[in-house]
C-alpha cells in the first residue's frame, strides 16, 4: 500500500511540476508578445522619423540649389545667403533625424532582451531547484 500512496505523489508532483512548466511557458510566451509588440511600435516611429528625414532632406536639396544659383548670380546679396542657410540647417536636421532612426532601428533594440532574461533565470531556478533534489 505504502508503493500505491508513493506512486501517487510521485504522480501528482510530476503532474504539478508540469503544470507548473506549462504555465511559465505560455506566461513568458505571452511576455515575448507583449515586448516584441511594443518593439515594433518603436520601429514604426523609427520608420516615420526616417520617411520625416527623407521630405525635409528633399526640401533643404531645393532649398540649397536655389540658393546656390542665388548666390552664384548675386554675390554678396542676403536673399541667397538666408537661403542657403536655411538649406544648411535643413539639412543638418535631416541627417540628425536620419541616424536617430537608424539607430532605433538597430536589431539589437528589437529583440525581447526582458523575455530573454527571465527565461535564463526561470531556467536556472527549476535547475536549481531540480539539483536540490
Amino acid at each position: 500500500m505504502s508503493d500505491d500512496k508513493t506512486s501517487k505523489s510521485a504522480s501528482n508532483l510530476l503532474s504539478d511540476a508540469l503544470n507548473n512548466v506549462s504555465a511559465l511557458v505560455r506566461k513568458e510566451v505571452d511576455l515575448a508578445r507583449a515586448e516584441i509588440s511594443e518593439n515594433i511600435s518603436r520601429a514604426g516611429v523609427a520608420i516615420g522619423l526616417i520617411a520625416g528625414a527623407a521630405i525635409i532632406a528633399l526640401v533643404a536639396l531645393n532649398v540649397l540649389a536655389a540658393a546656390l544659383v542665388v548666390g552664384l548670380t548675386e554675390i554678396g546679396i542676403d536673399a541667397g545667403w538666408s537661403a542657403l542657410i536655411v538649406g544648411a540647417l535643413l539639412g543638418l536636421l535631416a541627417y540628425l533625424m536620419i541616424n536617430k532612426g537608424i539607430n532605433d532601428l538597430k536589431l539589437t533594440s528589437l529583440a525581447p532582451t526582458r523575455t530573454v532574461k527571465n527565461v535564463q533565470r526561470d531556467a536556472a531556478a527549476v535547475k536549481e531547484a531540480y539539483d536540490d533534489k
